[in-house]
């Protein structure tokens, strides 16, 4: 659980850094920089927890430097519309994705879990923000935003499905 958590703050911080890389001189750069900073005490947070539980990170973090990278300048890219489509998609991915994890933890002994389920949903609860954020500016402007934003999840859950393996 924890190896998968990792890998998917990893590559939200990169996603953010594609779209700093393009967007960091606009007028969007100052919300996405406060939604990056967010992204990085988050995985501080499970850089610790890992090191804490000698659990190794995904193999594929390489991939995810590289892919998340992409997605993040690719979508800002479109502009500040595809940068927000891209976290909103992203975001919703996360968020459902944590949802589960708290469903599985409450399921399995809420009291031995309580300390990590708080700390799962406080995360959860800053990707809604940051989902709301992109959708408060604008993500459903793009042009094929539902295309758009469906091949970003079905990426996220194939992102996420290999990272719990490897």
């Amino acid at each position: 659980m924890m190896r998968v958590d990792h890998a998917g703050e990893y590559g939200a911080n990169r996603i953010y850094a594609g779209q700093m890389a393009v967007l960091g001189h606009t007028q969007i750069s100052p919300l996405i920089q406060e939604m990056w900073d967010q992204e990085k005490q988050h995985l501080r947070k499970f850089n610790e927890i890992l090191a804490e539980n000698r659990v190794r990170p995904t193999l594929l973090l390489p991939l995810w430097n590289i892919a998340g990278f992409a997605l993040g300048a690719g979508s800002a890219l479109l502009g500040k519309e595809g940068a927000m489509a891209c976290t909103v998609a992203v975001e919703e991915s996360i968020s459902e994705h944590y949802n589960s994890q708290i469903r599985t933890l409450m399921e399995i002994d809420p009291e031995k879990y309580s300390e990590l389920l708080q700390l799962i949903k406080e995360f959860r609860d800053d990707e809604m923000e940051h989902h709301d954020t992109g959708l408060e500016h604008d993500a459903e402007s793009v042009p094929g935003y539902q295309l758009m934003k469906a091949i970003i999840q079905a990426g996220c859950k194939a992102a996420i499905c290999v990272s719990e393996r490897l």
